[in-house]
This record gives structure tokens, sequence and C-alpha cells, in this order.
């Protein structure tokens, strides 16, 4: 059983950091010298970093994204303390449903984000706000990384919702 309670909590924290990395990291979209994200694009020659204001055309979709992505990081956070704290308060023989909602609702939360950003991104780079061009590019690592944290965290929410408090 700790095996599998060290396994679950590492599993978890590994959705958490992803979620976080991709969250932070400008790498949702990148080119050869530029990569941008859903807060600033950056040149890479010379270091220069034009956030993402009300000026953009497509600003809503990124603040869509922004907010998903950090209302998912935020879930995710917190269906750990919620898991930590029913370890402790659980009956033996009850299920963590409470943490596994929240998990999900963090999984559902990165995935609208992911959705949004891979829906809207030929919009979003063709926008010319931006001081660089960034239409010519692909996706980026942290992109992906938000793709991976939704599979760890739709596992991880059903893992919740199988497991049972046991001795």
């Amino acid at each position: 059983m700790l095996i599998l309670l060290a396994f679950i909590i590492i599993f978890h924290i590994t959705s958490a950091a992803l979620l976080f990395i991709s969250t932070i990291d400008n790498a949702w979209w990148v080119g050869d010298n530029f990569s941008t994200d859903v807060w600033s694009a950056c040149a890479t020659n010379n270091s220069t970093c034009t956030p993402i204001t009300v000026q953009f055309k497509e600003y809503q979709s990124i603040q869509a994204v922004q907010a998903s992505m950090v209302l998912s990081t935020i879930f995710c956070c917190v269906a750990f303390l919620v898991f930590i704290l029913q370890l402790f308060r659980l009956k033996q023989g009850e299920r963590f449903v409470l943490t596994s909602v929240i998990q999900l609702l963090s999984c559902l939360c990165v995935m609208i984000a992911a959705s949004i950003y891979t829906d809207r991104h030929e919009e979003l780079h063709t926008s010319t706000e931006y001081t660089i061009e960034v239409s010519k590019g692909q996706y980026g690592y942290s992109f992906v990384l938000a793709w991976i944290a939704f599979a760890f965290t739709l596992i991880s929410g059903v893992m919740y919702l199988v497991l049972r408090k046991r001795k």
C-alpha cells in the first residue's frame, strides 16, 4: 500500500509540475528566432519580449487560455492538498471522490486551454500587432506538455475515483 501511495503522490506532483511549466514557460509557439506563449512573444536574437495585451486582435482567446491554464494549475494543487487531508480524515474503505472531482476539473481546464489554443493558433499568429514575424512557427514543448498534463490529470483523477483507503 505504501508503494501505491508513493506512486500516486509522485504522479500527482508530476502532473502539477507539468502544469506549472506549460503555464509559465515561453514555448507554446516557437520558430527560428522567436518564441511565444500565452503571456508574451519574445525574439530570441535580441531578447526583447512583447506582452500580449488588449491591443491584440485575438486577446479574448488568449485570455481564455490564460485563465484555463491558471485554473487548471490551481485545481491540481488544491486536489493534492485535499488528497493529503482525506488521507488522514477518511474512514477505511471510503473513496477519494472529492479529490477525484477536483483533479478532473483540472483535467477539463487544461483540455479547454489547449483546445482553444489549437483552434485559434492561426488567427493568433497572423496578428499584425506582433513586433516580430510569428506566423512561420510550430508548436513548442510547453504546448505539448499541456497535452501531456491533460493525460496525467485525467489518469490521476480516475485513479483517485477508483482508489479506496486501506490499511
